[in-house]
This record gives C-alpha cells, structure tokens and sequence, in this order.
C-alpha cells in the first residue's frame, strides 16, 4: 500500500523545476508589461528585431526536437541513436548562442546600442536573459552526452544506464527545461513582432 502511494508522489526536483519556470514566467512577463509600457507613456516606436532572431528561433525549436528524440530513443533503448540526438542537440544549442551574439552586434551595428533607448535596453535585457537562461542548461545537457559517450560502450554497462531511474528523471527534468526555453523564445519573439503591428 505504501509503495502504491509512492508511486503517485512528485519528486522534489520536479517541484523544484516547476518553482523555477513559474518564477522566470513570471519575470519576463514582467519585463514583457514595462516594456509595453514604457514605450506606450515614451511613445518611442518599437525595435525591429534582427531577421536572425526568427532564424534563431527556428534553431531552438530543432534543438527541442532532438532533445525530444533522445527521451524516445532513451526509452526504447537504441543507444547509437540515444548518442546521436544528444550531440545534435548541443550543437544546435551552441549554434543558437553564436547566432544570438551575431543578432545583438547587427543591433550595434546598425546603431541601436544598450543606451539607445528604453525600447533598446529592454530587448538587450530580454533577450539577455533568455541567453543566460540557456547557457544554464548546457552543462547539464554537456554532461549527459559525456556520460553517453563514456559509459554507453558495452551492452552491460548500456542496460545500467538505460535502467537507471535516476538519469530517467534527469533527463525528463532537462527536456521539461529545453521545451520551456523554446517556447519562452517564441512567446518573446511574436511579442516584440506583435508590437511593430501598433
């Protein structure tokens, strides 16, 4: 009966993940008002956004859809596949960050600078955060593929790993993350777009 109850419990680090994204939903909704209000008491004219931030958004959107294969292919237990998806999905994070930092220097270039404006210091601080919020996760991301490729050599140390339910949750939690920053990318970017509208 006892472990019939466990069974229904939430771990701890899920409740834990789940008090992270409700704070950081909470502060980028935050943000995402001031800047709608200052630019309506500023009457400043939005910012137009680089084309490379829908570009980034469509890579960020890939790197979910790897991590979410590598949840299916951890579950089946096809371990090359399992590698495979985890490296795709470092690599379109990286390629996300490089494109993200060549975003904001076609901002500088084209002379919108942080103290440009409010409008401007709002998109850097934004899309700032977003930024960081994703340089969060990729130690943890890094972290699996190094296991991955260290442990997954042998079919006995393959079904250690693969049973664990540790790594399960683990990765659970990390794809909950990932599919959070995508669509907290998508919410953020059809905002300042919105915008341009009115």
């Amino acid at each position: 009966m006892i472990d019939n109850k466990r069974n229904f419990l939430i771990h701890p680090q899920l409740i834990a993940l789940y008090i992270l994204l409700m704070g950081v939903t909470s502060l980028f909704i935050g943000f995402s008002f001031s800047y709608l209000y200052s630019r309506v008491q500023s009457g400043i004219p939005p910012i137009r956004l680089p084309k490379l931030f829908i570009v980034n958004t469509l890579i960020l959107v890939a790197s979910s859809y790897t991590l979410t294969k590598c949840m299916q292919f951890y579950k089946s237990d096809e371990t090359e596949q399992y590698k495979k998806y985890l490296g795709f999905t470092l690599v379109l994070t990286c390629l996300f960050l490089i494109s993200q930092l060549i975003a904001w220097q076609q901002l500088y270039a084209s002379g919108i600078l942080l103290n440009h404006s409010n409008m401007a210091s709002y998109l850097y601080l934004i899309s700032g955060l977003h930024f960081a919020h994703v340089i969060a996760g990729i130690p943890f991301l890094a972290i699996f593929y190094y296991h991955a490729r260290k442990y997954m050599v042998e079919p006995v140390s393959v079904l250690v790993y693969f049973t664990d339910p540790d790594k399960k949750r683990k990765l659970q939690l990390l794809t909950t993350y990932w599919h959070f920053l995508d669509g907290l990318w998508i919410y953020l970017v059809l905002f300042f777009l919105i915008n341009l509208l009115f």
